[in-house]
């Protein structure tokens, strides 16, 4: 199967190349100007969708798969350079939250024959496990703060506001929104201090072809940052993108890194 692989920023997109490949999968990268980390072979300007559809009817590529950062605010800067198709499927979202707008992308490009699939098949080694991940145990403290704030993050994921809460003794202090899971986290150490405790999670109903959320070193380095001493995933849902030196870096931090919920759903 030749998949296109529509590459954000960040090193998931590689991670998913290599893992595919290794299963027999052909990749073609298209990367964004500007946004793209990983090699690509061809490259667009944010919002050119209409350049993009015409590279796969080249290409003779209908799979396709959306991975990497876009960072929703861009959205506003780069208004004026949407192209035609573009202006098209913005027009089409309900609203212009990343999911609704994602969600009006893959509707109108499925009515032109192409699939978005499903990347979680090639990328299970990365998803946050149950329970302890590393091994720095969380305090009682800390653990209340994750377990407080995981139903909280739970219900702001699914309005689709953002995926990551930032708790401190039984308080949020901060909420994700456009900008960010590293600045929602900095900006709670400006608020509250050292002793912060973080919690990312997936929308309750997630589309695993959508914005599945990822950690990786960037976010450790934003909790060393503050001085924050917990990071909650959910487990099953949170992909941690070079996970084996993450959780090394995380202990070497002392950073308690758990999966929760510590139990299976019934």
């Amino acid at each position: 199967m030749k998949i296109c692989l529509v590459a954000g920023s960040g090193s998931l997109p590689s991670v998913f190349k290599k893992s595919a490949e290794k299963l027999g999968e052909e990749v073609f990268v298209v990367g964004v100007r500007g946004i793209t980390d990983v090699d690509a072979q061809a490259y667009f300007p944010l919002g050119k969708v209409g350049s993009l559809v015409k590279l796969l009817e080249k290409q003779a590529i209908n799979k396709i798969v959306l991975l990497g950062k876009f960072e929703h605010k861009l959205l506003f800067s780069h208004l004026l350079t949407l192209d035609g198709l573009a202006l098209k499927i913005l027009s089409k979202a309900k609203d212009k939250r990343a999911q609704s707008i994602i969600k009006a992308l893959i509707e109108e490009l499925e009515t032109m024959g192409f699939e978005f699939i499903d990347p979680t098949p090639y990328l299970q080694d990365i998803l946050a496990g149950r329970g302890l991940l590393n091994t720095v145990e969380p305090s009682q403290e800390a653990l209340e703060d994750g377990l407080f704030g995981y139903d909280i993050a739970k219900e702001i994921a699914s309005l689709d506001v953002g995926q990551t809460v930032v708790v401190k003794q039984k308080a949020v202090v901060s909420v994700e929104a456009m900008e960010g899971t590293q600045e929602a986290i900095l900006r709670a150490g400006k608020v509250a201090g050292k002793g912060c405790r973080v919690i990312k999670v997936a929308r309750k109903h997630q589309d695993l072809r959508i914005d599945v959320p990822t950690v990786g070193l960037q976010t450790l380095e934003a909790l060393r940052s503050i001085k924050a001493d917990a990071l909650f995933l959910e487990a099953g849902k949170v992909y941690v993108v070079d996970k084996e030196k993450f959780l090394k870096l995380a202990d070497r931090y002392k950073i308690s890194v758990v999966g929760l919920p510590l139990e299976a759903n019934p």
